[in-house]
């Protein structure tokens, strides 16, 4: 079977995609498959390269080029007996746009459907799912860039009127910590706003608290499973992009040190938005945990990163699921997922 292995993207988080592409190229099983590795610029043009019957060496064969590849249209990656892994994240690779392509060629991929990874790339859309599910999140208010640029005083002062500082801005659609900003005044959540803006049109203003952050992995279709929670230990006040994939100033504590009862709350609310955004193959909930053991969902990521630190990885290996198994379950849960969507179509 061949596994097509599409990474990179127009989106501002392309160079953690080639990182994790390179990881799951190293561990894939090679006994069982090949892999066709297909590479979407940052201006979106598709690039075919190498077909894969053993590790690479370097990740040097995964920067792709017009000179040393072969441009292709989206629609070339259709071939039977294949599975798409996709490894893109943010805009155009989580949000729904590429899983509906996969679905109007037909083909088996990893991850979730449209449905749940469009629900959850957007941080508000997910917010009121959450709500309805009865899940505990922090206070917020939406901001849309015509109302902002009509009447920008009003809209502070909303924000001000419902949340108090310091609070974060971030871009609805976005991930890895990209165009997030704290603000501790008025001159400050404007200026943050308006740097938000440049990654979406859509910005959610939340309310910031003295918290832990912490992480539940997910892993399954019909059937769920989540894992005791990590957490991510800081030596940074604000754990932004540089602080995760450059500088990488922090820790990852695996198991997080907390009592076994806020690892089930966790991971009872993590099943619980799961199924709420009709999840499947995997995600990773995010919470925010106060010090008097309050817990908070600060949001789901259905493809989350599967760079050598990545929280989700290191998650499933102390479940017991070590890197090249975990890749082996998603694809066969891409499988599985396929076929009974298939069978549900033809009325079986």
């Amino acid at each position: 079977m061949k596994i097509t292995l599409i990474y990179g993207g127009k989106s501002a988080e392309h160079d953690v995609s080639i990182l994790s592409a390179f990881s799951i190229l190293k561990a894939i099983y090679y006994n069982y498959y090949e892999v066709q590795i297909v590479y979407i610029t940052k201006e979106g043009d598709w690039l075919k390269g190498p077909l894969f019957n053993e590790a690479p060496e370097t990740d040097a064969e995964l920067h792709l080029t017009l000179k040393n590849a072969q441009p292709i249209l989206p629609s070339d990656i259709k071939e039977s007996n294949s599975v798409v892994f996709p490894v893109l994240h943010g805009p155009n690779g989580e949000d729904g746009t590429v899983q509906g392509l996969f679905e109007v060629l037909n083909m088996p991929y990893v991850g979730a459907g449209v449905l749940a990874s469009s629900c959850a790339m957007d941080k508000i859309v997910a917010k009121q799912l959450f709500q309805q599910a009865g899940i505990p999140q922090l206070p917020y208010v939406a901001v849309i860039k015509r109302q902002y640029a009509n009447d920008p005083e009003t809209v502070l002062a909303e924000c001000e009127g419902s949340l108090i500082y310091p609070v974060f801005v971030k871009p609805a659609n976005m991930g890895s910590s990209v165009g997030i900003s704290k603000a501790d005044s008025r001159e400050e959540l404007a200026t943050a706003i308006e740097f938000a803006f440049k990654y979406d049109r859509r910005v959610l203003v939340e309310q910031g608290i003295e918290a832990r952050e912490l992480e539940v992995a997910i892993l399954g279709n019909e059937e769920v499973r989540t894992t005791a929670a990590g957490e991510i230990v800081k030596d940074v006040a604000f754990y932004d992009y540089e602080s995760k994939y450059i500088d990488n100033k922090v820790t990852l504590q695996v198991p997080a040190s907390v009592s076994e009862e806020l690892h089930q709350k966790m991971r009872n609310y993590a099943k619980d938005a799961y199924i709420a955004l009709d999840g499947s193959g995997l995600s990773r909930c995010d919470f925010f945990v106060t010090a008097n053991q309050e817990i908070f969902l600060n949001e789901v990521n259905t493809l989350p990163g599967f760079t050598p630190f990545s929280m989700y990885p290191l998650l499933w290996e102390h479940m017991g699921i070590n890197y090249s198994d975990l890749l082996e379950e998603l694809i066969q849960l891409a499988k599985l997922r396929f076929d009974k969507k298939q069978n549900i179509e033809l009325g079986n």
